[in-house]
């Protein structure tokens, strides 16, 4: 994906809207995320550069406002999979940087990242990190999200959970200054969460990317400017 540090993506492509028929092995909710996927800019973007998922935009464009990923950083990438945010982060801190890039669940490889099959509540897990970067992280950044109910309240109370777990593991690998950037549910960060990071960052801000579905709930809260309370 080229450069861009305003975080605007010029789309190569462009044609006449797709229509899905209905098909009798596919439910309506299908179909209609089949027609999403296929007339979704961002998604044949992504496939023009090579990039594992829509979702890179989305770090794109937050990096773009927040200049979070500097040339020689060293970054986490929670819940990375499929690698969309990874192949950002390495494009973005060169190859003076270093990503690891962590899920539960098995991840192809991505040149220049490490790859770690992990469980970031685990405690030994923050020590595998801080040896695969060679210090402490710049940059900790979570796209996690727990599987949809349909019921907004736990849906949120969910997200917020992720995010809070993804803070916490944040505060054991961060070095003074770093930033954190997490997954939300609109709404933000709430309650104690919110207090926290007020309390930890210098500046605590919340934005929706444009690459982020208009319909979708989600939204992201950044800290930035660590310190060690």
């Amino acid at each position: 994906m080229s450069r861009n540090r305003t975080g605007a993506t010029r789309f190569t492509r462009a044609g006449a809207k797709k229509r899905v028929r209905a098909a009798r092995q596919r439910t309506a909710s299908s179909t209609r995320w089949l027609q999403r996927q296929l007339n979704d800019p961002y998604v044949a973007e992504a496939r023009v550069r090579g990039l594992r998922s829509r979702a890179a935009f989305k770090l794109a464009e937050l990096d773009g406002r927040f200049r979070l990923l500097k040339p020689g950083a060293k970054v986490v990438d929670l819940g990375a999979a499929p690698g969309g945010w990874t192949q950002v982060a390495l494009e973005r801190v060169g190859p003076s940087g270093r990503v690891a890039a962590v899920d539960l669940r098995p991840m192809d490889a991505i040149a220049g990242a490490t790859i770690l099959e992990a469980d970031l509540t685990d405690p030994a897990t923050p020590a595998k990190i801080r040896d695969a970067l060679g210090g402490p992280a710049d940059v900790v950044l979570s796209d996690m999200s727990p599987a949809a109910t349909g019921h907004g309240a736990t849906d949120h109370l969910r997200i917020v959970a992720l995010a809070e777990a993804a803070f916490a593991f944040a505060r054991d690998i961060l070095k003074p200054g770093g930033a954190f950037v997490a997954k939300v549910f609109q709404g933000g960060a709430e309650g104690a969460l919110l207090a926290d990071l007020k309390r930890s960052f210098a500046t605590v801000r919340h934005a929706k990317p444009p690459a982020s579905r208009s319909e979708s709930a989600e939204t992201y809260v950044v800290a930035q400017g660590f310190r060690v309370v």
